[in-house]
This record gives C-alpha cells, structure tokens and sequence, in this order.
C-alpha cells in the first residue's frame, strides 16, 4: 500500500497516552448493552443507514470470521454483532468452550474499524435481540437458508434483507481447536 513504507521497512509511529486513551474509548464505545444499543440503532435508522446485525461465539477469531464480517459490513452502512455470552458459548459448544473469555471476545470485535456495535446476548438465539434492535439487514455465514436464519421473520416483517454468506473455506474455530489439541 503506498505511504504505509517508505523504505521496505515497516515505519513505527510512537502514540502518546491520550491516543490510547483514545482508541480504548472508541473502542469500548461500541460495547453497548441492550437499551443503548436500541438507541444507537435508532439513531443510525433515523439518518438513514441501513443497518446490518450477524451473530455468533467468534471464540477464536479468525481469517474466515474477518473475511464474513467484511463482507457484511459492506451490505449497509453499519454493523451489529451480537455476541454469544460465555454461558451461551458452553450450552452450544460444550463445557471446554470458549476458549477466549467474554470481555476478550468483545474486544477484539469491537477493535476492527468494520464493526460499529457489539451487543452480548444470553440466550441461546439472538431472536430477542433481534427483535429488540430491529436491524434492516441479517446476515448469517455458512449453509444457512435465509428462512432457516434465527430471526428473519422478524426482519422481513419490516421489510428488511436476509442473507447467507458464504464461508472461507479452511476455516474455523474447530479446527483450529483441533490443530492445538493435537500438538
């Protein structure tokens, strides 16, 4: 990319402590609970953005959770993810997941400058949460049919998109799990 090297070396940039005061707050900024989320939500719709949500565990972050995540964000203007809880996680995966704790997973979504909002569910599904945050796009990854989507009735009710995209082959949380496991 130019201007990111000048010399094939990469440049390092000193920040000053109120710069990562900064960027921590930008950061935990996007980690909303439910009601200031709604309003968020509210605010970026009354300005007309159209607002994408996904879901899942994203326990181990990788390229293929990047790669969806791009992809989402780029149906609208922003994007939601809601976040499995850590009890969720173990009810879906079993008792040795997540690996990353909650606060973890949180973070690392809400640091990639693709990603507007991060809101924690409990529940099993994201129904409620999609029910509450009323997004007007929903996207989810894999072989998913948009009817059999977790909340696609409640956003098509209103006139809003369902989509499945596809995943990065080679990918995922599983297998990387896998390939620790065995070393």
């Amino acid at each position: 990319m130019p201007g990111l090297f000048t010399s094939g070396e990469p440049q390092l940039h000193a920040f000053a402590p109120n710069d990562l005061v900064f960027m921590l707050a930008s950061i935990e900024n996007k980690i909303q609970d439910w009601i200031p989320a709604k309003q968020t939500v509210e605010q970026w719709q009354a300005q007309g953005e159209a607002v994408v949500f996904t879901n899942g565990c994203f326990d181990l972050l990788h390229y293929g959770h990047l790669h969806y995540l791009m992809d989402a964000r780029q149906l609208g203007q922003r994007l939601i993810i809601g976040l499995n809880s850590a009890a969720s996680v173990s009810r879906l995966k079993g008792p040795h997941r997540p690996i990353n704790d909650e606060r973890t997973r949180q973070y690392q979504l809400a640091a990639l400058a693709f990603v507007d909002l991060v809101v924690v569910f409990e529940q099993d599904t994201p129904l409620d949460l999609i029910t509450a945050l009323q997004p007007d796009i929903l996207v989810k990854g894999g072989d998913w049919q948009p009817e059999q989507i977790v909340g696609a009735d409640v956003v098509q009710a209103k006139g809003g998109q369902v989509m499945s995209l596809p995943f990065v082959p080679g990918y995922s949380t599983t297998l990387i799990e896998q390939k620790i496991k065995q070393s």
